[in-house]
């Protein structure tokens, strides 16, 4: 179970991190953030990838612990990729179909 709670995490933490860009602001929202908010998306992204490195550990050795950790931040951050990518080109045809 905590093993999922590390996934999550780390999934929330680039998620966090990927709205701190501006160029997913602009895909997502259409518009930028406030600096304020970019400065706690950022905030909130390290500090939820520090609580998945801390559970990682708690629950194994260091040795495995941080292998572990490195394997769900690739997962976490390859999702986040794919969602954003796929976000991209599902909304793709209406931005074609504006500009006729």
């Amino acid at each position: 179970m905590n093993q999922l709670w590390v996934l999550i995490f780390c999934l929330l933490a680039f998620a966090c991190l990927a709205l701190g860009m501006e160029r997913p602001q602009e895909d997502l929202f259409g518009r930028h953030l406030s600096r304020k908010s970019i400065t706690w998306l950022r905030i909130a992204g390290w500090v939820l990838l520090a609580l998945s490195l801390g559970v990682t550990l708690d629950q194994e050795r260091w040795a495995v612990g941080l292998v572990a950790w490195f394997g769900y931040l690739s997962a976490g951050a390859g999702i986040i990729f794919v969602a954003l990518v796929a976000w991209n080109r599902l909304r793709q045809p209406d931005a074609k179909a504006a500009r006729r």
